[in-house]
């Protein structure tokens, strides 16, 4: 459940450590994807979360830490549902399928997360820059792992597969929340057809006997 100025704890309550971190990474998520990141005030955070400012800096030193604790948890999501994904079926079809599936589920999210990855205003910091970068990298990674085991190709013929694949997964995605008309296009509707695009591509490269 999303925190709002009604359901937020009042201020002065004591939450255990972890509880009152979680709850300050989901006010400062809602403010972070409403607002980007520069025009996210800690102010508003610490409304949003129903604390004092103190209490937030005890936690989090400044607004670009907890910025990069968020994103990190974002982050760490997408490549646990790619992962889990690629583990759901040994049938390749349905592995790209689960896989486009991933990252459409991803950002339709209500929460809004994948704008602080894919949509940040802050691609210019370098933590935020190598962070961006690093969840494209492991999710291809994690798919060439298995086109490289399947099809026999090297690795980096297996990266650039997969780069492609990521790639058109979270962009189509992306535009198709933000474009498309969602009563005629629905996102079960939109992945699949998305799949199958993916899916009569990679196919071309047979499963190696070795």
């Amino acid at each position: 459940m999303s925190t709002t100025p009604e359901t937020a704890p009042k201020r002065g309550s004591r939450l255990p450590r972890l509880a009152r971190r979680a709850q300050l990474l989901e006010a400062a998520q809602e403010v972070f994807v409403a607002n980007g990141y520069h025009a996210a005030a800690m102010d508003d955070i610490a409304d949003r979360a129903g604390v004092s400012k103190p209490v937030l800096y005890q936690h989090f030193p400044g607004k670009l830490e907890l910025y990069l604790a968020l994103l990190d948890t974002s982050c760490e999501a997408i490549v646990a549902a790619v992962h889990e994904a690629l583990k759901s079926t040994d049938d390749n079809k349905l592995r790209v399928a689960a896989t486009i599936h991933a990252f459409y589920d991803y950002v339709a999210n209500a929460q809004g997360a994948f704008r602080l990855v894919f949509e940040s205003d802050l691609t210019n910091e370098p933590a935020v820059r190598e962070r961006v970068d690093r969840v494209t990298h492991a999710c291809a990674e994690a798919v060439s792992e298995v086109i490289s085991a399947d099809a026999g190709l090297n690795r980096e013929q297996s990266m650039v597969l997969a780069v492609s694949l990521v790639g058109m997964a979270q962009v189509s995605a992306r535009y198709w929340l933000a474009s498309a008309d969602q009563d005629s296009l629905q996102q079960q509707n939109a992945a699949d057809l998305v799949a199958s695009l993916a899916w009569r591509g990679i196919r071309g490269f047979p499963r190696s006997e070795n």
